[in-house]
């Protein structure tokens, strides 16, 4: 949200400057993120001032150009040769003089005053136009300024020129009573008063308002009173709609608005002077002469004012004359009923909308406008009359004409305070300090809350309504304290501490430890939204999209389900990243995923919804860069899963112990499913065509997804122990094996560890040999075995007896032949 200094010390009189002000905004909770200052015409007018020609004679060399001798106030005539028609001698007119800088529209960079000579006549300065110096947009002569203006003048003085600051601040959702200049004010005259600091805060005065003329009026009747608690409007007839004053189009530009002309510039300048949105109608569009606030029927065609023809829900509230719907209430205006260069009597709204209404139909219809942002959170009732009275008077200012009408106002059911107990002890316990009573007491008031009564160190407050995140004792405290100072709580010189149990396993531990060795061996983590499109799961079998869990109020269409597998997630970082030449990738994600199944609650009454924790890891591109002495090679599947295989041996794991099998599924060209005692805890494998073009991928993407639940409940049995180091050399033999194809290393894994499980320390595979010098359907396979005793030396004949007691193993189960 954007705050101009000047225009807020319209509000609150104060001494501060620009950068006090800012940081006692932000220490009072209303953050400023960014600081500049603000020039309404670029350049500030620097260097240009007020002269009067004196004289103004014929070129000698040139028949368009004058030369002119001009007072710049100091009685030294100055000589300037001038192009302009319209120069003469006596007039009052704008100069720049030597060394100032000029930015004429279109021009970036502006250009400098310097001394010339054109066409022989020396020139120390020039008479300026309204575009050259951004006052206007004219360029057909010089400017000429009134007789009484004083020769020596600054143009800044003339013009009016003032520096401005401009504070971006981060409006945190919960407090939409400060959306405005006199929200902000507000809040900067509560800091004030509650340090005993001089300041006035006041809004412009409306005592002048009242009905001029009686002509035009119209009726206006409320159908649903709930979706519009607070419904007020006023007729004006005779104005003349044009551009804005200069000040209000500055006021404007200054916050980043486009002024476009002076009735709806005035709803915009009271929306944010006061937080109050408006609208104004052309009176003479609201067929039947009457204002009629209610719902229509599902499916209804309404084209708002950005020219999209939108279908209305039966929730939505409008903003209707006699026969159909003129405005999306607190959202948008319709095209047919605004304000044009032709209108010449306007209805004025002001009102109270429920925040809940408009909050559901800005999202139904993807709209989010200046009035939604603050209807939707909560407005001040009570800021809705002032508001009409305000921009009533600013049209008769601006646009002439007169108030027609007496203020309609429905307001059948006026908002309350909100009331409670504020406790002095309880308020001390949760600030974390003694604050004098009376302190509260000054910020309290100071904040505009009512003390209703006081017994026994307790007050009975009331809060007024534009203050809707104060609704309890602890939001009032919340408030107390920031006005107070965050920083004026000092830090304890003792830290008091109790003992804490922590579970075993440590949930948070082991992610860490998981992070941790996947980020040392190159791994970058990602985070990613749980929400997610449904469009991805259309299709697909492994994960169906009968299955998501759907969004009843979806933020966009893009985020309408849970997601049930991090896949999505990582191939759309993998896209991201490839479309910025950033394509050798190493990734991996923490996450839940949500499945929703109908069946759990038919069988058993079981809620039908579940979340499970998964870990996603992805390579893809070159394993790691190129360097002088070692080629870049492409990231494979064996990649991914050393990395897996070097975190869970981390974890007690060991996937060599993992019963491995094929795994069918639509997200994968080729995967394997690894399961320990049964159990499923790993897939992985090589991501398909058909996923990787629908994100637009090139290369090959190696996927894995963990399941961290299984692992956690895995980890929970698993004993870390601890030996001495063998003082006995360990013995490696190596065997080739001839194997039916479908023969896989794990199964050579398993026999081995059953044969032999007191020398047996490690089997690897390290070449594998399919061609045409093996028999058909055979392939090769070559192990190396570490055989260790750590109570002796091992002999040859151990040695050999252990072997040929593999050999015969792998001939009788797996069907091996053993090569030469």
């Amino acid at each position: 949200m954007k705050i101009s200094f000047n225009w807020l010390k319209q509000y609150v009189e104060t001494d501060l400057d620009a950068e006090q002000t800012a940081r006692i905004l932000t220490d009072i909770g209303l953050e400023v993120e960014g600081f500049e200052r603000s020039e309404s015409i670029r350049g500030g007018l620097a260097g240009l001032v007020v002269g009067e020609v004196l004289t103004c004679g014929k070129h000698p060399d040139a028949d368009k150009l004058h030369v002119t001798t001009v007072d710049l106030g100091d009685g030294v005539p100055v000589q300037i040769v001038c192009g302009a028609p319209n120069v003469a001698a006596g007039q009052k007119v704008v100069v720049a003089t030597i060394g100032t800088m000029l930015y004429p529209a279109g021009e970036e960079n502006g250009f400098k005053i310097k001394k010339s000579k054109i066409r022989g006549v020396e020139s120390f300065g020039m008479l300026c136009a309204e575009d050259e110096i951004g006052v206007g947009t004219a360029h057909d002569g010089i400017i000429v300024l009134p007789a009484e203006a004083k020769a020596g003048t600054p143009a800044r003085e003339y013009f009016g020129i003032e520096d401005d600051y401009l504070f971006e601040i981060g409006l945190t959702p919960n407090r939409v009573d400060a959306a405005s200049h006199y929200g902000v004010a507000r809040d900067l005259a509560v800091y004030l008063r509650s340090q005993d600091m001089p300041c006035r805060l006041a809004l412009p005065s409306v005592e002048g308002f009242g009905q001029d003329v009686s002509g035009k009026e119209i009726a206006v009747e409320v159908l649903d009173g709930e979706a519009a608690p607070r419904y007020m409007g006023v007729t004006m007839t005779g104005i003349k709609v044009g551009p804005s004053p200069e000040w209000l189009q500055r006021r404007l530009r200054a916050i980043g608005m486009n002024p476009k002309n002076n009735v709806v510039d005035i709803t915009n300048f009271v929306l944010h002077e006061t937080g109050q949105p408006l609208h104004a109608f052309d009176a003479s569009k609201i067929a039947g002469g009457k204002i009629v606030v209610r719902t229509c029927d599902e499916g209804t065609s309404f084209v708002t004012l950005d020219g999209v023809e939108r279908k209305l829900s039966a929730e939505d509230l409008m903003i209707c004359n006699e026969r159909e719907p003129m405005c999306i209430a607190g959202v948008f205006g319709g095209q047919d009923s605004g304000v044009t260069e032709t209108t010449t009597e306007i209805f004025i709204e002001s009102a109270y909308f429920n925040p809940v209404r408009v909050r559901k139909t800005a999202k139904r219809h993807g709209l989010n406008t200046d009035s939604s942002f603050r209807f939707e959170r909560g407005v001040d009732p009570d800021m809705a009359p002032y508001a009409l009275m305000r921009a009533a008077m600013l049209v008769k200012e601006l646009a002439g004409g007169a108030i027609s009408s007496p203020v309609t106002d429905f307001y059948p059911v006026p908002v309350e305070p909100f009331r409670f107990e504020l406790s002095f002890d309880r308020a001390r316990k949760l600030i974390g300090k003694d604050i004098p009573t009376e302190t509260i007491r000054k910020i309290v008031s100071a904040l505009d809350v009512t003390v209703e009564g006081e017994a026994d160190g307790v007050l009975d407050v009331a809060v007024p309504p534009y203050r809707v995140d104060v609704r309890r004792e602890a939001d009032l405290i919340e408030d107390i304290l920031r006005i107070y100072g965050y920083n004026n709580v000092e830090i304890p010189q003792h830290v008091h501490s109790t003992l804490s149990y922590a579970p075993h396993p440590d949930r948070d531990k082991l992610v860490n430890l998981f992070s941790d060795m996947l980020s040392a061996n190159g791994f970058n983590e990602i985070m990613s939204n749980s929400l997610t499109r449904s469009a991805y799961y259309e299709g697909l079998t492994s994960y169906p999209a009968e299955r998501c869990v759907r969004i009843l109020n979806p933020l966009s269409n893009d985020l309408n389900v849970m997601r049930q597998t991090l896949l999505f997630n990582m191939m759309e970082a993998i896209a991201l990243n490839a479309n910025r030449r950033n394509g050798d990738l190493k990734l991996y994600e923490f996450g839940n995923c949500y499945f929703y199944d109908a069946a759990r609650e038919a069988d058993g009454g079981l809620a039908p919804y579940s979340q499970r924790s998964m870990v996603s890891m992805a390579v893809t591109g070159a394993d790691h860069a190129p360097s002088w002495n070692v080629s870049s090679e492409p990231a494979t599947f064996f990649t991914l899963r050393a990395a897996a295989e070097k975190v869970l041996r981390r974890f007690g794991l060991d996937l060599c112990d993992a019963t491995t099998e094929p795994l069918e599924s639509d997200l994968y060209a080729e995967a394997v499913c690894c399961r320990f005692n049964g159990r499923k805890l790993v897939e992985m494998g090589v991501v398909s065509k058909k996923i990787r073009n629908r994100f637009d991928v090139k290369g090959d993407v190696y996927y894995l997804e963990l399941d961290f639940d299984a692992l956690l409940k895995m980890t929970r049995n698993h004993a870390v122990t601890a030996c001495e180091l063998s003082k006995y050399p360990e013995v490696r033999r190596d065997l080739a094996l001839l194997l039916d194809r479908g023969v896989t290393f794990a199964q050579l894994h398993a026999v081995a560890v059953a044969t032999e499980k007191k020398l047996l320390k490690q089997v690897a595979l390290f070449d594998v040999y399919e061609g045409n010098k093996l028999p058909a359907g055979k392939k090769s396979y070559a192990l190396s075995f570490v055989l260790e005793d750590t109570t002796k030396t091992l002999t040859d004949q151990v040695i050999d007896r252990t072997m040929n007691n593999l050999i015969r193993a792998f001939e009788r189960q797996l069907g091996a032949q053993i090569r030469s």
